[in-house]
């Protein structure tokens, strides 16, 4: 699949990868050792210091466990890290053929996620690494889509103009963030209706 003059830029969260499992769930609140709805809406309220780079994974999880009123030992964070890590990991075997085929048609890609530090030496230095010829990760830019600003780095990073990238995320606002400066945008729902999406482009 090959879209000459496009740098196609890929979200990973529930886009290449899938979504956490209820398994995986089920391994992290057992750590966790509280009920679920209080520490399900801890863990998200916190995650943008994470995801922005102003709060480091150990600080983090003393965010969730000082909400919640317990305490969580050195080991018990690096588990629950662990485990939380591992629950992103699995991917979309339907992305990845988009991916394949995107690479295979000399298409530039790029990868764009809102994530903790942590995540850019999986990106770079995973199975992933073979797909993308850049990685932006928010926690090391500490810039979090849809701020404008993000968008703004990886073209002027990729040397692009705005109508040369075409980006797809599962999340509407932060496509409506990059359309908002030009890029054209995609909220991706399954990889049948992106891969649809980018043949009309081609």
């Amino acid at each position: 699949m090959s879209l000459p003059g496009r740098t196609v830029v890929f979200d990973y969260g529930e886009v290449i990868s899938l979504s956490p499992t209820e398994a995986d769930r089920r391994v992290i609140l057992g750590l966790a050792d509280v009920p679920a709805d209080p520490f399900w809406r801890a863990y998200f309220a916190h995650r943008d210091g994470l995801d922005q780079g102003t709060a480091g994974v150990r600080a983090y999880w003393q965010a969730i466990a000082a909400e919640l009123g317990v305490t969580w030992s050195d080991a018990r964070i690096h588990e629950l890290w662990a485990a939380d890590f591992r629950s992103w990991l699995s991917v979309n075997p339907g992305t990845v053929e988009v991916l394949a085929d995107l690479k295979a048609g000399g298409t530039r890609l790029a990868l764009l996620s809102n994530a903790g530090p942590d995540f850019g030496s999986y990106f770079r230095h995973g199975p992933l690494s073979d797909w993308f010829d850049a990685f932006y990760v928010s926690g090391e830019l500490k810039l979090l889509k849809p701020e404008a600003d993000i968008y703004r780095h990886l073209l002027d990073d990729l040397g692009i103009a705005p109508a040369e990238m075409v980006f797809t995320d599962n999340r509407a606002d932060n496509v409506a963030g990059a359309e908002a400066l030009g890029i054209i945008g995609h909220v991706f729902t399954d990889a049948e209706s992106l891969r649809g999406f980018l043949t009309s482009l081609a």
